[in-house]
């Protein structure tokens, strides 16, 4: 690919990771795109078929950028102790409630995607599935009893990025009225402490109800305490 080629190549895949954290997939229209990265329309279908494919070019990026450089490389967790690998997956969730820089708008697409998964992520995640939760799952199930069933663990793994997603996904609405939160260094900390405390007592004292761990039956309904009225 020659260098012109290759500098239009970047200028729209910067412009466009810019646009899918702060819209999502589906709000960043390909005319922003252009418009941010000053090509015409021709260049995405030259360089990426369609924006589906350059969001999916982003999705490989992103996921591939964010495993080597931010802190979720299952073995870099392992070598903390459990708790620790907990705290440390936290924090880098919420990134980007500090940052702007290019790990923490990755960061940010995957958080839109935990509310609204868009048809470029499903076929991703069809192909990607495992290695994207690994290092989430790698930690709950540090916590869970031996034989869980891989997907409890999975269930608590999307859990745990759930906790965070929400913060990243919607920091404007936070900053505004009735919540008027600010997103500085020790509220960052303050929540990552909160989130990783909360996910401690969840997983140490939160033993899966029968029938979630292998070799054991699925509970009869009336088993279960009735819920409380609304």
């Amino acid at each position: 690919m020659s260098r012109p080629a290759e500098i239009t190549r970047q200028s729209i895949m910067k412009a466009a990771v810019r646009l899918f954290a702060d819209k999502g997939f589906e709000a960043a229209s390909v005319r922003d795109i252009v418009t941010s990265a000053r090509v015409n329309q021709a260049a995405i279908n030259y360089h990426f078929k369609s924006k589906d494919g350059l969001y999916l070019e982003i999705l490989k990026t992103a996921f591939a950028k964010l495993t080597a450089d931010a802190g979720f490389d299952p073995d870099k967790l392992k070598s903390l102790s459990r708790e620790d690998a907990v705290r440390s997956f936290v924090a880098q969730q919420l990134r980007p409630l500090l940052f702007s820089d290019e790990m923490s708008r990755y960061i940010r697409v995957f958080a839109w995607e935990s509310a609204h998964p868009s048809k470029v992520f499903l076929k991703f995640m069809a192909t990607n599935s495992v290695s994207y939760l690994t290092a989430a799952i790698d930690i709950v199930a540090r916590f869970l009893p031996p034989g869980t069933e891989q997907r409890v663990a999975m269930c608590a793994a999307i859990w745990l990025m759930g906790q965070c997603s929400v913060f990243v996904r919607n920091r404007e609405l936070f900053g505004k009225e009735p919540f008027s939160i600010t997103t500085d260094q020790p509220f960052v900390d303050q929540l990552t402490e909160l989130i990783t405390q909360l996910a401690l007592a969840g997983l140490l004292h939160g033993a899966p109800r029968p029938g979630l761990v292998a070799g054991q039956p699925a509970p009869k309904p009336e088993s279960f305490p009735p819920s409380p009225p609304v």
